[in-house]
């Protein structure tokens, strides 16, 4: 070997272990950056023999494309989690105090007592405070199920406009890539950009992605609608300014497909807008059925017949609400009767009624009395409504639970409904979790930087430099002599 040629072959392998240097501090200096993916100076031969350095990028597409949907399921499992959550604390969260099944049972008890002694005006006046509790009771959660479903339906209108700028993000940064790639630059950094936004993406819908030549690449949703092909698609949603019980939510359209709810406590949706959209026009709904019916429950097992020969219609006693006096015929849901139910004006005595109408009838006049003497011994009608809260009667099947069973253990079905829709949710969020976990560690033990390894590798470089500088030394020292020769 020339002097000449080893003098290059040292110039060359300084060049390469500058590039390796770099790529190495790189390395180090984002150790800590979860979105970075480990690069690798790897020496190639040219055509010609020269030594360069190629950098490669550590990459696991299988395991890649495993943590996204396992982000995806875990985000829309945890999403559904926390309206359920939230559903449950509208009824007093563990104990459920404040649910309809509990209060109706404390009215139960206090009615039963005022029944045993029904010449006793404080139990008339407790038991009318007890009627007022659960009316207000329904109301309140009426009202919060609307507030969840407004919130919900909120949620996802910032999650659509999170999802476009995350798209007009993608379009921007594949055109580097794509680009970059026909140039033949190193577009490490890009890539890395790129699959940050694919971990946003998925955590918000589920995606997937098709890669194309060129290091193009095209995204679609689980269920195969376009997100994204050269361009990003639109996706539109139009928020709602309030909910009531009749009131249904908006659909999201992406590129112009209408996107469907998740299905289920162990929900089918992937991504956080799925399971919005099912927490909003499913489970949501629901609860709403459910109060409705044990409201018109209530409407009816309290209602007033008429006690003389006229044939008149029944007409709301105890409870009444925005129809009233008339009484709910058949067993269907009236959609946000709930929200309206109250303690009829005629007992309360701070508005001038009577209390002890509760126990003689007569609400709506001396046609409906079962007591028109007015005896103070008189339990009959007191203990046919505590007897009526423990009647089955019959419930719309719409509302997904018995079509036949007292109110008291309808309000209880409701309950139980809630909490095993709650539990399974929670299981399920607890297992996908874990599976994110796994996934997305096994994935990062091979794309993330391992600080000893790069610093093992940084001593090696140091070494091999410490021998070409040695070389070139060497040659000047060679040349030196041999142009000392000369003169």
């Amino acid at each position: 070997m020339s002097l000449t040629s080893a003098l290059s072959t040292a110039q060359s392998s300084l060049s390469n272990y500058a590039t390796q240097t770099s790529v190495i501090s790189r390395n180090i200096s984002n150790a800590s950056n979860p979105d970075y993916v480990r690069r690798d100076a790897v020496l190639t031969n040219s055509t010609i023999g020269a030594q360069g350095v190629s950098i490669q990028r550590a990459q696991d597409m299988a395991l890649f494309v495993r943590s996204i949907t396992d982000t995806s399921t875990s985000s829309a499992q945890e999403t559904l989690l926390t309206g359920l959550s939230d559903l449950k604390n509208i009824l007093g969260g563990n104990d459920y105090e404040t649910s309809p099944a509990v209060l109706i049972a404390t009215m139960r008890d206090t009615l039963a007592t005022y029944a045993a002694k029904p010449g006793e005006a404080t139990l008339a006046q407790m038991a009318i405070a007890d009627a007022v509790t659960v009316a207000n009771g329904l109301q309140d959660a009426s009202k919060s199920v609307q507030s969840v479903r407004y919130e919900a339906d909120k949620a996802i209108g910032e999650q659509v406009q999170k999802l476009n700028e995350l798209l007009a993000r993608f379009e921007t940064t594949n055109n580097k890539v794509y680009s970059g790639t026909q140039t033949g630059k190193d577009v490490s950094a890009d890539l890395d950009e790129r699959d940050s936004l694919i971990k946003q993406i998925s955590s918000i819908i589920g995606v997937t992605q098709v890669t194309r030549s060129g290091n193009d690449m095209a995204l679609y949703t689980s269920d195969g609608v376009t997100l994204f092909e050269t361009v990003a698609r639109p996706v539109e949603f139009e928020t709602s300014s309030g909910f009531s019980a009749s009131l249904v939510g908006k659909q999201v359209f992406i590129d112009g497909v209408p996107l469907a709810a998740g299905q289920g406590a162990n929900t089918t949706g992937r991504g956080s807008l799925q399971s919005l959209i099912q927490i909003r026009d499913d489970y949501a709904p629901s609860m709403q059925d459910h109060l409705d019916e044990i409201a018109r429950g209530l409407v009816v097992a309290f209602a007033e017949s008429d006690q003389t020969a006229s044939a008149l219609p029944d007409q709301t006693g105890l409870f009444t609400w925005s129809g009233g006096p008339a009484v709910p015929v058949g067993a269907t849901i009236i959609p946000g009767i709930a929200s309206s139910i109250k303690v009829n004006p005629a007992l309360i005595q701070s508005l001038g009624g009577d209390p002890n109408l509760l126990r003689d009838g007569g609400i709506n006049g001396a046609a409906y009395s079962s007591n028109p003497s007015g005896a103070s011994g008189f339990s009959t009608l007191l203990d046919a409504h505590v007897q009526a809260l423990d009647e089955p009667v019959a419930f719309d099947a719409a509302a997904g639970i018995s079509t036949s069973a007292s109110i008291l253990g309808f309000a209880a079905e409701s309950i139980g409904w809630l909490e095993l829709n709650r539990s399974d949710a929670e299981s399920a969020a607890e297992a996908r979790e874990a599976s994110r976990f796994r996934s997305v560690e096994a994935f990062s033990n091979i794309t993330s930087v391992s600080l000893d390894e790069e610093m093992s590798i940084l001593l090696e470089l140091e070494q091999s430099y410490k021998a070409s500088a040695r070389l070139i030394t060497a040659v000047d020292e060679m040349l030196q002599a041999l142009l000392a020769v000369a003169r």
